[in-house]
């Protein structure tokens, strides 16, 4: 080997120890952005040409070559990362839903419908002790009214919640169309990067990022291709395959609808009529809680329960009120009735003053109270509304704490993935320091050695031939 070609040698030491820096001061400039993942330059040693005819020796390397810039994540932890995400989705918006739902109960308080039956239970009672009487039945008419009221808004509640998750898996869906195709035009740009021999780290990076928004979404899963390109698919079925895009669309009901047995779902725009089949995330979430009442939705089941307590009381109150008799002995009348459907915003007091209150019995007189405290007696038992109500209440309560454990879990599991995936990928300050420091002194180290090279050569060449002179 000769003189001249040391100086080859050490010039690609050169180079190696500034590709190096470079690679290390945008590991340091991108050491808060979110999605990156730490870089390292790979290398490799350039050996010596093989001996020949005229060879004079054993050899040294002819320096060093940087094979590419090596990204340093982890495809395991990133999968993980993926599932975990879609896992904590669906699990955040069942919890949201069902924490929702127990607040617009107003349980415990004045406002809540245990407050209403106890207030028109106590209604009914003060005016047996003075049947007739115009004030005990305007406060019987005035807790009636506030009873049927309070089960309308309850279940008014209700619908608004379903119209609202209904409005945002809408948008959520949106959001995933938008992602898939950021995703196709990163695979695009990807593929004639790597094509062209450049580096495309920071546009995998950018891509990983936004796979993972559509997994916590939709529970999507991610295939490596040869290319550099990568698949998205959800329940096997491709959202992306290389730069071709099939977006998604929302089907079914826009409004609750309990009479019709049509679901919401999500679909492939190209495949109308087919569920994509979602495996998980906040999509998943909202359409479960969006499902009809024997599918368990929860919102679904809520309004059917308010319309089945709503029915079950006015038949339980007219039972009794139908048997007793007004001041005149008018007898035969009913005090709520469900005017049309749904029930609970439907229900309607009938009586508008003290004539069309059965208080009494027939033949009894018309100041007897007796069947106005047989209906107040209607709240107590097993069977009463009151404990139908508190029954109710209770077990969204333990379902609405469960999910809130779920959801606790699955975001400890969601954070405990990213936690795995950071770090593995992300930059530490130290390493790079040192890394910094290690090519500081490579590039120092390789200009002294071009720098003795060139003292050499001098030496060779300038003063050569010239001794003694």
């Amino acid at each position: 080997m000769s003189t001249f070609s040391g100086l080859n040698t050490a010039f690609t030491g050169l180079t190696a120890a500034r590709r190096g820096l470079d690679v290390v001061g945008q590991n340091i400039s991108n050491a808060n952005t979110d999605g990156y993942t730490r870089q390292r330059i790979a290398t490799s040693s350039v050996g010596a040409p093989a001996a020949g005819l005229f060879s004079t020796g054993v050899r040294a390397g002819q320096g060093v070559v940087v094979n590419g810039i090596a990204r340093l994540g982890d495809a395991h932890l990133d999968a993980q990362v993926r599932v975990a995400v879609a896992g904590s989705g669906f699990s955040s918006v069942q919890a949201a839903t069902l924490s929702t739902l127990e607040g617009s109960l107003l349980e415990p308080g004045d406002n809540g419908l245990s407050a209403r039956l106890q207030g028109f239970w106590s209604a009914w009672q003060g005016l047996s002790n003075d049947a007739g009487a115009g004030a005990p039945t305007a406060v019987l008419l005035h807790e009636a009214s506030a009873l049927a009221s309070r089960l309308g808004q309850g279940y008014q509640a209700v619908e608004r919640q379903w119209s609202q998750l209904r409005q945002d898996a809408t948008t959520l869906v949106a959001e995933v169309n938008t992602a898939a195709t950021q995703v196709a035009e990163l695979n695009n740009q990807v593929r004639k990067v790597l094509a062209s021999g450049g580096s495309a780290n920071e546009l995998i990076d950018q891509r990983n990022t936004l796979v993972a928004g559509i997994s916590a979404l939709t529970g999507a899963s991610m295939r490596q291709q040869g290319d550099g390109t990568v698949d998205v698919l959800i329940s096997g079925n491709p959202l992306v395959s290389g730069d071709t895009v099939r977006t998604l669309a929302v089907s079914g009901p826009a409004r609750l609808d309990l009479a019709s047995p049509d679901t919401v779902r999500v679909e492939f725009s190209h495949r109308p009529g087919s569920p994509a089949g979602l495996d998980g995330g906040e999509i998943a979430g909202a359409l479960t809680a969006l499902a009809p009442a024997g599918s368990g939705g929860a919102l679904a089941e809520a309004a059917t329960f308010y319309n089945d307590f709503a029915a079950d009381l006015a038949a339980k109150v007219n039972a009794v009120h139908s048997q007793g008799a007004t001041v005149d002995g008018t007898t035969g009348l009913d005090f709520f009735r469900v005017t049309g459907d749904p029930a609970a915003l439907n229900l309607t007091v009938v009586p508008v003053d003290s004539s069309g209150v059965a208080a009494g019995t027939p033949g009894a007189g018309g100041l007897n109270g007796a069947n106005a405290d047989a209906i107040s007696q209607l709240g107590a038992g097993a069977e009463a509304p009151d404990a139908v109500w508190a029954g109710f209440v209770t077990q969204l309560g333990v379902e609405t704490k469960a999910a809130l454990q779920t959801s606790v879990l699955a975001d400890l599991a969601s954070s405990s993935s990213i936690g795995r995936q950071q770090a593995n990928a992300s930059v530490d300050m130290d390493e790079e320091n040192l890394s910094l420091l290690a090519y500081q002194h490579a590039y120092q180290g390789a200009a002294r050695v071009i720098t003795a090279i060139d003292e050499m050569l001098d030496t060779l060449i300038n003063r050569t031939g010239v001794v003694g002179r």
